[in-house]
């Protein structure tokens, strides 16, 4: 492909519309992936599956309401971190989106999910 033609391509995905509804993240292997991650650092109460779950979920609840309110900007930008490196994290998700908005005041203190910045190597 011509790299000017590549270039268009490229920037027109840059500003592809964010949709105002909450994106659909596969958590489910995100929270198998942690699980066996938790198992393999040796830690002595790995967070089951069921628990990783159920923080995602709580988050994805919590993004429902206030989503919408963000600028599409920090909505992709935060999609993009919640995403990288292939493991999608709605705690992670809702996390960004309240580092960029002090006035938002739903909290993620209690959960864990399957963050990657709980994550760290002994």
């Amino acid at each position: 492909m011509h790299p000017f033609v590549m270039a268009i391509a490229t920037a027109t995905q840059m500003f592809a519309p964010v949709s105002d509804a909450v994106p659909k993240l596969n958590v489910e292997a995100t929270c198998r992936g942690s699980v066996e991650a938790d198992k393999e650092m040796g830690l002595s109460l790995p967070q089951s599956f069921d628990k990783c779950m159920r923080d995602e979920n709580s988050a994805r609840e919590q993004l429902g309401p206030i989503w919408s309110s963000y600028p599409s900007t920090v909505r992709t930008q935060c999609e993009g971190e919640a995403i990288s490196a292939g493991e999608a994290s709605y705690v992670d998700l809702l996390t960004c989106l309240q580092m960029n908005d002090g006035s938002v005041t739903t909290s993620v203190t209690t959960l864990r999910g399957a963050s990657k910045k709980k994550r760290t190597s002994k």
